[in-house]
């Protein structure tokens, strides 16, 4: 329950004390400003409270917008300001002030003051178009209420629910009757997290008609991936237009995405197999370059979150480009987003064979990350950007090292030469063409031991070169990169499965690290990248188990592998996510 504090003099047919209500609040009103004090020490300290103007005049979601956000511990709009537990004292402190400082609540609003008191501080969301106003005549007031009644407060909020920055195919093919289907889960007490576990189960029945192998089952996978994505947009939709924000919610929208792509893509390679046709390395591959993609994505993004002098010709050009309203839906489509990177997947599942929907995939995945690569290439080398320690920290959570990491960096401690992307480059690609050239050989046994120097030499310094902000892509490629030509060369028909639920494994692994990092909930625990071995760790791993082991045993391990390191890496994550005090986010971007 929550509480609001209406400070004031009443104002005869003023709806406020019903639009509180409505809004989950319980009312109660404060005499003068002292009074008001007193009941703010009287609500319990796990409730959110409010302090209210009773002459406020604007529209029911201005108030929620202001007023029940749970992203943000202090807000504010023009004659109402809230609290959320954690922000209390803030609070408290404030009105002290304002109450020993005097003034009599009819000359100004008490909240705006305690609002102004607490500062930078508080969130005011922008209201758009909405009203939100304390008039100081009845002329002001009635000025104000005929500029409520000349605004749709309800199609704002249904406007207001879709993402301002969204991919074409999602914009014009699935919000415009989205945003209806979240108002109708909002009206009938859905969740966002509900409608999130309905995409991802709509998802896996989509793979599981895939794996059929049948005609009718590809088309019927088609349909219902299309669907999966509807209810996938409906959540983010339904969780903007109730603001029902949480932890937990961003992180089961941004996980099931990945779970539900890379589901279909197993389920399409088993359909195909049912054929007689072998796509695992196709569909591994298409795993692995959307992995790559998004730690790249990830990676720009957190080496520039904070960076001073962050300036660029290429940043220039990019913003008068997208100045031409053509050119905007271009770049957003050539980028492949997940609309139309689904959209795609699901007609040429219907359309045709799991074959050539990997190769499409594959192709339109590999240009789109050469175009948004290339560019953030050319952005780092132009801005000539301070990256802080924060960002630094970030990558270095990032790159996900192990314990044999920091066994060379102890053992040769000031000994390497300064490494960073080249290190990790030199590495990465040492390793994968040994796999490449000789397989299962001890020749890439030694040159997986060098990688093991060669990422030690990487994130010996700091993170904060221009282009440093590769390392974690590159150690992914490197390591996924490896299992795949290992596996693939080992001929065995259960290695590229077992393969496959290997970097899925390890994937989850990373996605969670950013998805913690992006909460500003920290990395995982050291215990936890030390238990799955870091990425150096595992990859010497796999290449040792295929010099030692024959195909059929290769196959075993990796299978083994796979199971062990989703055990521990999920287990930690559900754990976290459930009891995780983090504040509540929402992610407004749209992953490649």
């Amino acid at each position: 329950m929550s509480t609001a504090i209406l400070t004031g003099q009443p104002v005869p047919g003023s709806s406020i004390e019903g639009d509180l209500r409505s809004l989950g609040f319980e009312v109660r009103t404060a005499s003068d400003a002292a009074d008001a004090e007193t009941l703010l020490a009287e609500v319990p300290g796990d409730q959110r409270v409010a302090v209210v103007d009773t002459r406020f005049v604007g529209h029911l979601h201005a108030l929620r917008l202001g007023l029940t956000d749970p992203r943000f511990p202090l807000a504010a709009i023009p004659g109402a300001v809230t609290a959320q537990p954690g922000a209390r004292q803030a609070l408290t402190r404030a009105m002290a002030r304002e109450n020993s400082a005097g003034g009599a609540l009819l000359v100004d609003s008490f909240a705006d003051r305690i609002a102004a008191a607490l500062g930078a501080d508080v969130h005011r969301p922008d209201l758009g178009s909405l009203v939100a106003a304390v008039p100081a005549d009845p002329q002001a007031r009635n000025e104000a209420r005929q500029a409520v009644a000349a605004i749709d407060d309800e199609a704002v909020r249904l406007k207001s629910a879709v993402k301002a920055r969204d991919g074409f195919f999602t914009t014009f093919c699935i919000s415009p009757y989205s945003r209806h289907l979240a108002r109708w889960c909002a009206r009938r007490g859905l969740t966002p997290n509900q409608v999130t576990t309905a995409s991802l189960l709509t998802a896996l029945i989509a793979a599981g008609c895939a794996a059929t192998g049948t005609r009718g089952g590809f088309i019927a996978a088609g349909l219902l991936l299309l669907f999966s994505f509807v209810l996938d947009c409906t959540d983010g939709q339904l969780a903007r237009y109730s603001l029902q924000y949480s932890t937990l919610g961003a992180w089961l929208d941004a996980t099931f995405d990945r779970a539900k792509e890379y589901a279909y893509y197993a389920g399409l390679a088993l359909g195909a197999a049912r054929g007689g046709d072998d796509v695992w390395a196709l569909a591994l591959g298409a795993m692995i370059l959307q992995t790559c993609r998004h730690v790249v994505d990830f990676s720009f993004n957190e080496a520039n979150h904070d960076a001073t002098a962050n300036t660029s010709p290429t940043a220039a050009l990019s913003g008068k480009l997208d100045s031409v309203g053509w050119t905007v839906w271009v770049r957003r489509m050539i980028v492949l987003p997940i609309g139309e990177r689904w959209a795609m997947i699901a007609v040429l599942t219907a359309a045709t064979t799991p074959r050539i929907t990997f190769y499409a995939l594959l192709i339109g995945c590999a240009f789109a990350a050469t175009y948004t690569t290339a560019g953030r290439v050319l952005r780092s080398l132009t801005r000539k950007a301070q990256r802080t320690d924060r960002a630094a920290q970030a990558l270095a959570d990032l790159a996900d090292c192990g314990p044999l990491t920091e066994l060379v960096l102890r053992a040769g401690r000031g000994t390497y030469p300064r490494g960073g992307y080249y290190a990790a480059f030199a590495g990465g690609l040492l390793v994968v063409i040994s796999a490449a050239l000789w397989g299962a050989g001890w020749q890439t046994v030694l040159c997986a031991l060098a990688y093991v120097v060669l990422s030690a030499a990487a994130v010996q310094n700091p993170l904060k070169g221009a282009l440093d902000w590769l390392v974690p892509p590159f150690f992914r490629a490197a390591e996924y990169g490896t299992v795949l030509i290992l596996a693939a060369e080992s001929e065995v028909n259960g290695a590229l499965p077992a393969a496959f639920c290997l970097v899925a494994a390890v994937a989850y692994h990373h996605y969670d690290t950013v998805y913690r990092i992006r909460g500003n909930a920290g990395a995982p625990p050291t215990w936890l990248v030390r238990a799955v071995g870091g990425h150096e760790g595992r990859t010497l791993v796999v290449v040792v188990l295929a010099a030692l082991l024959t195909g059929a045993q290769f196959e075993v391990a990796l299978t083994v592998l796979a199971g062990a390191v989703a055990l521990v890496v999920l287990v930690e994550s559900t754990r976290f996510w459930v009891s995780a005090g983090a504040p509540a986010v929402h992610d407004e971007g749209e992953p490649a």
